[in-house]
């Protein structure tokens, strides 16, 4: 009995010890490996910003409204400034879309600042488009306007007198009373003032000039240009590229035999002044002077080398008028050459020509439009300078 509880005794005990021993621990785990950094988005992926809109240009989308629905006819008549007519002027500015009318001492005489005031009104109103109406007020010689002593009492006086008298500040006064007198009547382009180097009593040009060196003429030049700016009223440089020492193309042609060197240190100042000081309201008008050293064949105003020039050189970008046409000058060579003189003008890069003969002259540069002689491009180039000065005028909006 004995031997068997010592049996069962160690047989517990042997179950107890296998009951308390622990269980092997499970191996530890290694911890994980860090994330790598996000990436930099504003090294790798550059961001795209939108470009910002140009600003609107009011001048130039109502050029282009405007020239985007004109027909041919009324491009062509932009590009004229026509004599004014004795008869009908304001049925024959709507009839061939006139671009404006240059009024002569005959559209003057005898006549009351009503009278004009009326005659003008009826112009504008015929158009659709509004008319630069221009005159020849230059002082002295050339006076359109004061020539009527109903308009005023004694006739504007030369700018060489007046600044032999008083300088500039003489010279100024009398174009801002002249500015106003134009304005009155419903004028808003005079061509003046006279930008030609002249100091010999003996040279056609010189009563116009101011009979002084480039440097004073310049300053001049600049000053006026300014001053008209200012009044409001257009001015226009002439008789580019300087008329110097050559005889009056009125009555035949002029050959300026100068080196191109004595131009561009000497004649070409003043209209380089006068473009510089410009707000937009100046026109250059180009003579009708044969320049050898640019092209010896045809007058100033009918040569491509000339407008050339003028863009380029001088970097005018404004309205470039002709010289009268019906000016000997130019009716000779057009005979010689069997071609319209406006054409002509036109081809080689004005945008403006002044003439009489409008009525025939217009229906022409039509025909050169249809057969390709002038090409839509500069037609409708020459338009928009001519829009832009009429904008910068304040005569469209």
């Amino acid at each position: 009995m004995k031997r068997y509880l010592t049996a069962l005794l160690t047989a517990v005990l042997l179950l107890a010890g296998c009951a308390s021993t622990p269980a092997p621990a499970p191996a530890a785990s290694s911890p994980p490996p860090p994330s790598p950094p996000p990436e930099d988005q504003s090294v790798f992926s550059p961001v795209t910003l939108p470009e910002p809109k140009p600003k609107p240009d009011p001048r130039q989308e109502t050029i282009d409204r405007l020239l985007s629905s004109m027909t041919d006819e009324e491009k062509a008549g932009q590009l004229f400034f026509a004599r004014c007519p004795v008869w009908n002027g304001a049925g024959l500015a709507a009839e061939y879309h006139l671009g404006g009318y240059l009024l002569f001492s005959r559209d003057f005489k005898n006549k009351t600042a009503q009278q004009i005031q009326e005659e003008i009104s009826a112009y504008q109103d015929s158009s659709s488009i509004p008319l630069l109406i221009g005159v020849d007020e230059e002082g002295g010689t050339v006076v359109r306007v004061s020539s009527n002593p109903q308009l005023r009492d004694k006739r504007f006086a030369s700018p060489q007198q007046l600044y032999r008298q008083g300088g500039l500040e003489a010279v100024l006064a009398d174009c801002r009373e002249k500015d106003a007198l134009l304005r009155s009547l419903g004028i808003n382009v005079n061509f003046a003032p006279v930008a030609d180097l002249s100091t010999n009593p003996g040279d056609f040009i010189y009563d116009r000039a101011l009979g002084r060196d480039a440097k004073e003429t310049s300053a001049y030049i600049s000053a006026v240009v300014d001053q008209m700016d200012t009044d409001g009223m257009g001015s226009v440089l002439k008789h580019f590229p300087g008329y110097g020492p050559n005889r009056d193309t009125h009555t035949g042609s002029a050959l300026d035999t100068r080196p191109l060197d004595s131009f561009q240190t000497e004649d070409f100042l003043p209209f380089q002044a006068g473009i510089d000081a410009s707000g937009g309201t100046t026109a250059v008008l180009v003579s009708h002077n044969i320049v050898q050293a640019l092209d010896p064949d045809r007058p100033a105003s009918l040569s491509p080398a000339v407008y050339k020039l003028l863009r380029e050189e001088l970097s005018f970008d404004g309205p470039a008028l002709t010289d009268d046409l019906v000016m000997d000058a130019i009716t000779q060579y057009a005979r010689t050459s069997g071609a319209s003189p406006a054409v002509l003008a036109l081809s080689a890069g004005s945008d403006m020509v002044v003439t009489t003969d409008f009525q025939t002259q217009i229906p022409q540069v039509l025909a050169a439009l249809k057969d390709g002689t002038l090409s839509r491009e500069r037609i409708e180039e020459a338009v928009s300078r001519v829009l832009g000065w009429k904008y910068d005028l304040g005569l469209i909006s």
